[in-house]
């Protein structure tokens, strides 16, 4: 229904543009992704990372039955039992498992070598590659670049970040050594750091109020397409082709994209925040980059921004950790990769997509009549819901823990685009896309580090379980995942709930001096940039009630 209007009441050009922006994220997203699906197969070409004891033949024991994973651990259990069989050390044993004799006799029937001591692409080598190196750079530097967005051509600087960032994509194919996968996960960072807050810029100057947050939520399309598409791209390509071909791929298609965005999208006029009935144009260079910086401060530091983007940060962090985990997960829980292909390569984009679009139509309509602390009541409910489904996809085993991340993804994914448009509402538009790159880095850095916490939880939970060094078991994991996936859910609705209080206080506090004229602006855009409190959404949209 919300993307039924938004098409109707949109002109063709600007759904062009906004079917850029999707793309571009689309790419955005694949590309970011792609390293967690091939991170087992890239671990074992380049060496690095945590190491276990798991099959490496198509062996059959004597019941004709394949020889697994599980035989494998639980062949290097046993080494624990005997005290001869404890001085092989796991690698030892795991590569030699047929030369050890347990009272004389083989634990398995097998005529060769099955198992082997490899690299499963886990462990904090994956984690830090994949979340702290590129999470640094995205987020350092993608607020300069908002600073500079906000006064340049963001259609231009969207096409150069496209092409950059594609290019690194297709250099991870030729990487060698594991440094090489750090400096372009970090040139991949940079490229991508300039996306969203130039995406969401231009979103934000093409549709009104009253649609940005479907068009928004039509935009973050591109985490759950880009998320789906990695597996379909990832487990497909690689098993055929080699995990190098999925990065060339990935790559080459950003490269085509990047000169369309550049000649076909046009600048918008960057206009008054359209929430507070303001559409003319902004002057240029009105500050200059110090005080910009210092107008950036101030917006971040009112306890209804600082807030959010702390709760933000916290639901952020559960989706890291579970995308940055998911294939490891299903892998250690006897999926193969054609199996896992078979549901996420839809149920993220489907899931997340039908998400992200209902939780922005939905507050699009609330805030019309209820004002801009309806939107807060999208996100406190949305992850309440989503909760009890994110823990069932760890519990249950396959298709239900398949079948329960549709409705976490639905209702889950609200919070992706509503919270973006809560913040361009709470902010001045002058200073929309620096004040977005910021909220980024906030999030980033709260989500995008957690994964971090994995290993040594994994570690914690597998000595509580009384699990051994190296042997293969999916228990560790799904409770640290149970913690930082379906528990930041629960902790980040907790704080969306704090800051629909935090609003509602700076709501009162801002409207006491207008009780005798409630159709009054609060302060004028120059007011504002003299240093007094910027307007926001709430107050304005009461004040019309």
């Amino acid at each position: 229904m919300g993307v039924i209007d938004l098409v109707r009441r949109t002109d063709p050009y600007v759904l062009w543009v906004l079917a850029m922006m999707l793309a571009a994220y689309l790419l955005n997203q694949l590309d970011r992704y792609t390293y967690s699906i091939t991170a087992k197969h890239v671990a074992q070409d380049l060496q690095f990372g945590e190491q276990i004891c798991f099959s490496s033949k198509n062996v059959y024991k004597s019941n004709n039955t394949l020889f697994g994973d599980k035989d494998c651990s639980h062949a290097l259990a046993t080494r624990n039992q005997s005290s001869t069989l404890r001085n092989y050390s796991a690698e030892a044993f795991c590569n030699n498992l047929t030369m050890v004799e347990i009272n004389g006799t083989f634990p398995y029937d097998y005529p060769v070598e099955p198992c082997e001591w490899n690299y499963n692409g886990q462990g904090t080598d994956y984690q830090i590659i994949a979340g702290t190196y590129f999470i640094v750079v995205y987020t350092f530097l993608g607020i300069p670049i908002g600073l500079k967005a906000d006064s340049a051509n963001r259609k231009v600087m969207l096409s150069i970040a496209l092409f950059f960032w594609s290019l690194m994509t297709v250099l991870t194919g030729l990487s060698k050594e594991y440094w090489h996968l750090v400096l372009l996960r970090m040139g991949l960072a940079l490229g991508e750091a300039g996306c969203t807050p130039m995406a969401v810029s231009i979103i934000s100057d093409y549709f009104p109020a009253d649609l940005r947050g479907t068009a928004l939520g039509v935009y973050n399309w591109g985490i759950y397409t880009g998320y789906s598409m990695s597996y379909a791209l990832g487990n497909g390509v690689q098993e055929t082709l080699g995990w190098r071909y999925v990065f060339y791929i990935s790559g080459i298609i950003g490269l085509v994209l990047a000169p369309i965005v550049f000649f076909t999208v046009k600048e918008p006029q960057r206009s008054q925040n359209a929430a507070n009935g303001e559409t003319a144009p902004i002057p240029k260079d009105v500050e200059t980059p110090m005080e910009k910086i210092k107008s950036l401060v101030k917006q971040f530091i009112r306890p209804s921004v600082l807030l959010l983007c702390i709760a933000g940060g916290i639901r952020n962090s559960g989706g890291y950790v579970w995308a940055f985990n998911t294939e490891n997960y299903f892998e250690a829980r006897g999926q193969t990769p054609d199996d896992i292909n078979k549901y996420m390569s839809w149920i993220p984009l489907v899931g997340g997509s039908m998400g992200a679009v209902f939780g922005g139509f939905i507050s699009d309509r609330l805030v019309v009549n209820r004002g801009l602390s309806a939107r807060i009541w999208v996100l406190i409910v949305s992850q309440v819901l989503a909760a009890p489904f994110a823990a069932g996809a760890l519990y249950f085993a396959a298709p239900w823990s398949y079948i329960c991340l549709i409705p976490s993804n639905i209702i889950g994914e609200m919070w992706v685009g509503v919270t973006i448009a809560i913040l361009v509402e709470l902010v001045p538009s002058r200073l929309r896309t620096s004040s977005v790159a910021v909220y980024l880095f906030i999030i980033s850095n709260i989500g995008g580090n957690m994964p971090l916490i994995v290993p040594p939880l994994k570690k914690y939970f597998a000595r509580m379980l009384g699990i051994a060094p190296g042997v293969s078991s999916y228990l560790p994991l799904r409770d640290a995942l149970l913690l930082l996936f379906p528990g930041m859910y629960v902790l980040s609705s907790i704080l969306f709930l704090a800051e629909f209080f935090v609003l509602r206080i700076d709501k009162q506090r801002r409207e006491a001096p207008l009780s005798d004229n409630e159709t009054t602006p609060l302060v004028s855009d120059k007011d504002s940039l003299d240093g007094n409190e910027d307007e926001t959404a709430t107050a304005t949209i009461q004040g019309k009630r």
